[in-house]
């Protein structure tokens, strides 16, 4: 019995941890610390980084490879096993749905239990609201959803009408219920619902803050006017405000944007924004976006847009077909200056936008998106530094979060008791690959991707079978 005591006890000391990361490049972007370090991993959390010994039942040489937090993605529209498997690929531990959101909120996440490879949560849907109120139909998640448009008919009033007082108080029923189911915030896609009155938004901005909620806003048109709304009722309501993609909202007043955004945030308003980094948007053919007057909007031409499944730039009258069956078209409109100014802005997280890829074919920035600030505007470029570009995809998307969802203070950050959600890359091989004519071509220099300390890439190679991502929620229970 003594000789047991002992063996058992010199085991748990030889091996206390479920996965130990060794000598690699530790960067957290909290502290930032920069060095050399062991880490040790246990029961899904960061137990100890150490210049020390450790041991655990799994090891992995990290020489040469960057030890950083899971990259956390706040505008992913690809919410399938396509998209999730490719941006875990790319790096992403927890890809989120903030900008069209979901509705209705519970049932969305039941559907995703227990079957997805990396974390994931979504905003209540100002437009699936609208669309359950006028139509009674639930769409669920617009984007993966092909049946949501075409059951509506042409100029649904879901999305054109105008509501009325007793429709407004309904919507924000709806709303309040969805955060009631955890969702994380509200989000508005206010350029699909050109109906949607400024006072309506409002209400709904009052119904977030009040419940300790942001507000997630693609702005009703392109350009400073339509950011100027946005903030305008992020000041009058007191709610928290992200405004998505500043790259292609600004377009090529990116400078002046970020100007209103700073002024505001130094008049106390709560706003952040975001970009991608590509100069190419995609979006629905058929949304209101490409309602009559896109071109001068958008200030672009028919052979700005991309058909992804033949690669054609449109004509007006290849626009006028696809338009009337409906797809997904890519945008050639941003000016590839302004994109890397936002890039580089220490204010301005990264983040994807990916859409769902149909057929293989799509945007690459839902496949490449992480390994493109690594590669080409960190490393090959030197836009900014390897620890800044961190912080905008690790630690500045938790930040927007935790106030709203407290367990994402253990995300973004790679220190002790943070969740063991951890991506390794080579910094001198890191890359996209995803093209628009090759969209899912997985990034190169990923090494091994950890979510909740379980291997979900390994020898940058995905891991068969495994499915640790777990439901972010705020308000019952948390994030995981």
């Amino acid at each position: 019995m003594v000789v047991f005591l002992v063996a058992a006890t010199a085991c748990e000391t030889a091996a206390p941890y479920d996965v130990v990361l060794l000598g690699g490049r530790v960067m957290d972007p909290e502290s930032s610390l920069d060095a050399v370090r062991n880490v040790g991993v246990r029961d899904g959390r960061v137990a100890e980084i150490t210049e020390g010994t450790v041991v655990g039942r799994d090891t992995v040489v990290a020489a040469g490879l960057v030890v950083a937090p899971g990259f956390i993605d706040l505008h992913a529209h690809g919410q399938d096993s396509v998209g999730s498997r490719l941006q875990a690929l790319d790096g992403v531990t927890m890809a989120l749905e903030l900008e069209i959101g979901v509705y209705p909120v519970a049932a969305w996440y039941r559907s995703k239990e227990g079957r997805a490879v990396i974390h994931y949560g979504a905003t209540v849907s100002h437009l699936g609201a609208r669309v359950a109120l006028m139509h009674g139909r639930d769409v669920g998640h617009w984007p993966t959803n092909p049946e949501a448009a075409p059951r509506l008919g042409p100029n649904p009033r879901g999305l054109y009408g105008k509501a009325t007082p007793p429709e407004v108080d309904g919507l924000a029923e709806l709303i309040a219920r969805g955060l009631g189911e955890g969702a994380l915030g509200v989000g508005f896609g206010i350029n699909y619902t050109p109906g949607a009155a400024p006072d309506e938004i409002e209400r709904l901005f009052q119904v977030a803050q009040e419940r300790g909620r942001p507000v997630f806003v693609h702005t009703r048109t392109f350009g400073l006017d339509a950011i100027r709304e946005a903030i305008a009722a992020a000041e009058k309501t007191g709610a928290a405000l992200h405004i998505v993609h500043i790259g292609s909202s600004a377009n090529r007043s990116v400078p002046a944007a970020l100007e209103l955004i700073r002024a505001a945030r130094a008049r106390g308003v709560d706003v952040t924004t975001e970009v991608y980094p590509y100069t190419a948007a995609s979006t629905r053919i058929e949304s209101a976006i490409f309602d009559a007057g896109w071109r001068q909007t958008l200030n672009i031409d028919y052979g700005h847009l991309e058909w992804p499944a033949t690669g054609e730039r449109l004509t007006a009258t290849s626009f006028a077909r696809h338009r009337r069956d409906g797809g997904w078209v890519i945008i050639h409109m941003m000016a590839p200056e302004m994109v890397a100014l936002a890039v580089a802005a220490p204010d301005v997280l990264i983040s994807s936008d990916g859409v769902p890829f149909v057929n293989g074919t799509g945007h690459p920035r839902g496949a490449g998106t992480f390994a493109r600030v690594l590669g080409r505007y960190v490393r090959e470029q030197g836009a900014l530094s390897l620890m800044e570009a961190l912080r905008k995809i690790t630690l500045l998307p938790a930040l927007r979060l935790e106030a709203a969802v407290p367990a994402m203070r253990n995300k973004g950050r790679l220190r002790v008791d943070a969740d063991a959600d951890i991506t390794l890359f080579d910094p001198q091989r890191v890359i996209d690959r995803a093209t628009f004519r090759a969209p899912t071509q997985p990034s190169a220099g990923i090494a091994h991707v950890l979510v909740g300390g379980v291997f979900v890439v390994r020898d940058s190679a995905l891991v068969d079978g495994v499915t640790p991502g777990r439901g972010v929620r705020a308000g019952v229970g948390g994030a995981p």
